[in-house]
């Protein structure tokens, strides 16, 4: 029986928004209240192949759409060591303009993605503006132009990439939505990205407002609770909460790095 690597997983904060509780839920919410949304890119860094996951936003669009833009998200990743020149794998848990904007900052990289996820973002349904408006068209179409250079690596279904690195489709909040599990010392981390926004939305079976399968959504929550060893192994998408959590791996990155391969702090 082959031993796992151990990756060390990291969060990086690049913006954040205001918002209230009524926003992060469909039907709103009784005690509404302030409850802003982080927003991230994470990486795994293991001994002989990392991952880059997801690649944020840019100022522009940060601009265009009114969020606070902290960092460029692929610049902080030289934070923890890694040479975005030199990426080689990044995994784009869907196409929303959060977590696909900045792919042309590396140069070297083959994305992998769900295939369904690329027809969801030039299907149909996207003559819809209420789930056009999560997408940025010059990503989508930069998706394509990179699938006819043979940069994007399609799946249909649960992959393991590489020893240790595991995706796992959970749509719901999009058509082809992935989340990620890592190996690590403390055992396997689940980066949840959009399945769950908030460890409340998982918690209390509360499902986030942008949604395309209210039902696929519900059961993404089973999905990530079936993955993952305890919900502290668990990390949401935009939670706050993730950077009070866990410990900068630096004290000069606080409030913008979280190591994720330690446990949470007591």
């Amino acid at each position: 029986m082959s031993v796992l690597p151990n990756y060390e997983v990291y969060a990086i904060r690049y913006a954040t928004r205001a918002s209230k509780r009524s926003d992060n839920f469909i039907g709103g919410d009784p005690h509404d209240g302030p409850m802003p949304l982080d927003y991230y890119v994470w990486a795994a860094i293991g001994p002989d192949r990392s991952y880059v996951i997801d690649t944020g936003f840019t100022a522009e669009i940060a601009a265009k759409r009114k969020r606070d833009y902290l960092r460029c998200p692929i610049e902080a990743l030289k934070l923890i060591g890694i040479d975005p020149g030199q990426a080689t794998d990044v995994i784009l848990t869907h196409l929303h303009y959060d977590h696909v904007g900045n792919f042309d900052k590396l140069p070297a990289a083959h994305f992998h993605l769900q295939e369904s996820e690329l027809h969801y973002a030039v299907g149909r349904y996207m003559r819809y503006k209420r789930l056009q408006h999560s997408y940025e068209v010059e990503d989508v179409v930069g998706m394509v132009r990179a699938n006819y250079a043979g940069r994007v690596n399609f799946y249909e279904g649960p992959a393991e990439l590489s020893p240790g690195v595991t995706i796992h489709p959970a749509p719901g909040h999009s058509a082809g939505l992935q989340f990620v599990r890592v190996h690590t010392r403390r055992g396997w981390v689940v980066l949840a990205s959009d399945v769950t926004h908030f460890y409340e939305n998982m918690e209390a079976h509360k499902p986030y407002v942008t949604a395309f399968h209210i039902g696929l959504m519900l059961e993404g929550f089973d999905k990530l609770r079936s993955a993952a060893p305890s919900p502290q192994h668990i990390i949401p998408g935009h939670d706050p909460l993730v950077m009070t959590r866990y410990k900068a791996p630096r004290p000069e990155l606080e409030g913008i790095v979280v190591r994720l391969d330690d446990p949470p702090k007591e």
